[in-house]
């Protein structure tokens, strides 16, 4: 486990015409159902989106709220996003950031690059995201956003293993 924790890296550079498979879709999002849960509520959810159309509506709506230039992509190119949201939760935050490590570290075992991305909470704020995911079939009245997961194959060198800062364990015994 220990391998797989040091492999971890954020990536900000994806083969955006190198679809992730869904077997390894299945897999990560399973490792983010399995992460452990405030009175174990499972409130936790995530949304999977794969569709061209949604995601570049999706990667404007998110620019804007990160104020970035028109055309940023916010996403780096990853032909996955996963967003993690929950309803009626006392925990969303803590629960949420469980579910995303471990579908981070998933993807890690299944040798894909993630980049964890904030302002799901904005987004799922924002005029017209409501609609957004309803034109898909999915109500998110009374969701709250927790946050994404870009998702897919990374281009250019893999990133180098990061020092750990010394004196941030203190043992009282």
């Amino acid at each position: 486990m220990l391998e797989i924790l040091s492999k971890r890296r954020t990536v900000r550079k994806f083969d955006s015409k190198r679809m992730v498979e869904k077997e390894k879709i299945e897999e990560i999002v399973q490792a983010g159902l399995h992460a452990p849960s405030g009175k174990n509520l499972q409130a936790g959810e995530i949304f999977v989106i794969t569709n061209p159309e949604f995601r570049k509506a999706l990667v404007k709506i998110n620019a804007e709220i990160g104020q970035f230039p028109l055309g940023f992509d916010s996403f780096y190119g990853a032909p996955v996003i996963l967003v993690v949201a929950a309803k009626d939760c006392p925990y969303t935050d803590l629960d949420g950031a469980a579910m995303i490590e471990n579908m981070l570290l998933e993807a890690t075992n299944q040798g894909l690059s993630t980049c964890w991305i904030h302002r799901a909470k904005a987004e799922f704020e924002m005029e017209g995201v409501k609609e957004l995911f309803a034109s898909y079939g999915i109500d998110i009245s009374g969701y709250v956003g927790v946050d994404h997961i870009a998702l897919g194959y990374g281009l250019g060198e893999e990133p180098k293993p990061k020092a750990i800062r010394p004196g941030r364990v203190h043992y009282i015994e």
